[in-house]
């Protein structure tokens, strides 16, 4: 009699049927498409408010308003003529009484749709310029429990955010910063 070497039909069922379970479970943890995802979309909106950053200033150069500082009040804010609030000639980060923020008006979607801007924790506690951040729609905006931060010693931050921050002064230009560790 001729000894058999080999799987059986069943024992190769069953092994195909073990690693289509293993790789179902395994794929999504390796593959990391949601994360990659929220990264993409956060260097997206980076470039975005850079890019409406960079035609702010220049618009404001062009309407010779690039050195004024905003104020408290709406009327005396420099505005492009677009009407975009400016600090230094750079989008303003908040709302100035009527007016909307500037980096809202120059980027389209912001806030509202698929962005919200969100709260978070600086260090130090108390920078000189005025900044805000943006997440996705749904996100916690309570700085307490969403967990993002930014230290502006180190330039570091956590979370999944867009940090916007105004112009300081005139010599110092306004930025953007895309936290995505924590997406």
């Amino acid at each position: 009699m001729k000894k058999q070497s080999g799987f059986t039909l069943i024992e190769l069922v069953v092994v195909i049927v073990i690693l289509g379970i293993l790789a179902v479970t395994a794929a999504p943890r390796f593959l990391n498409l949601q994360g990659d995802a929220r990264t993409s979309s956060m260097q997206g909106l980076r470039g975005a408010m850079a890019g409406a950053t960079g035609i702010v200033y220049g618009r404001a150069a062009v309407d010779g308003i690039e050195l004024r500082e905003k104020t408290a009040d709406a009327a005396t804010t420099p505005q492009t003529s677009d009407n975009i609030a400016t600090n230094f000639g750079y989008p303003t980060s908040a709302d100035i009484g009527v007016l909307n923020s500037g980096i809202e008006e120059a980027v389209e979607g912001l806030p509202g749709g698929d962005w919200v801007a969100v709260n978070i924790t600086t260090t130090p506690t108390a920078p000189t310029f005025d900044v805000v951040a943006y997440s996705f729609a749904g996100s916690d905006v309570n700085a307490a429990t969403n967990g993002f931060t930014y230290n502006f010693t180190t330039e570091a931050g956590t979370g999944c955010f867009v940090l916007y921050a105004e112009a300081d002064d005139a010599t110092t230009p306004a930025f953007t910063v895309a936290v995505t560790n924590g997406c």
